[in-house]
């Protein structure tokens, strides 16, 4: 069973949010909530890219110079880099400066221009991954599951880069395509409660 601690408020919060401060206000108001904007929905998966064999920690701190460094994330302002922006990227100390992951982020933002004309959005093709509630394990037992492989492979053939199933199911867990807060956690009823009035897109 997932561990649990207690917030500022001495309420029972998902263990991992005790590493540091900051997790707290992530982890209340925005992790394990449905989200269906496609802006947010690119760019949870563009840092949870950046994250792979770093922590959240490190990413979450730099969020704001990661939105800073790639347009708010907006895909179809990214998919216009060229190599002057990756030159200048690799620069920035204000985020990860790894030629790869920068250039697999802007690569991806061609693919989700591609997507979008194919699906209409991206949230109407990620939210068709979302497992069905009885095929769910216990709460942060696992880092991969069925339907973060079959995402995965899903992106993958379309040429996503940095995608791969351990990062696509980090990326469900945080935009509430599963609930995935410990059963002991005050926030895993509010996070069921919304994904409960979510309209699911498509």
């Amino acid at each position: 069973m997932a561990s649990t601690v207690k917030g500022p408020d001495g309420e029972s919060r998902c263990g991992w949010c005790g590493s540091i401060p900051e997790f707290f206000d992530y982890h209340d108001n925005e992790w394990g909530y449905p989200v269906d904007d496609d802006i947010r929905l690119f760019e949870k998966l563009c840092l949870e890219s950046f994250q792979s064999g770093l922590s959240w920690r490190t990413i979450l701190a730099k969020r704001d110079n990661f939105r800073a460094a790639f347009a708010d994330f907006d895909f179809n302002r990214m998919a216009e880099f060229g190599a002057a922006e990756v030159e200048e990227l690799l620069q920035d100390k204000g985020i990860v400066r790894h030629r790869g992951k920068i250039e697999a982020v802007i690569n991806n933002a061609k693919r989700a221009q591609e997507l979008v004309e194919q699906e209409g959005s991206l949230a109407a093709f990620f939210w068709r991954f979302e497992p069905r509630e009885e095929d769910l394990p216990e709460p942060q037992t696992v880092s991969t599951s069925p339907e973060s492989v079959a995402l995965s492979k899903a992106l993958k053939k379309q040429g996503w880069k940095f995608v791969g199933p351990t990062t696509v199911f980090a990326f469900m867990q945080a935009m509430g395509l599963i609930n995935d807060h410990a059963h002991g956690c005050v926030f895993r009823k509010k996070a069921e409660q919304t994904r409960q009035r979510f309209k699911r897109p498509g």
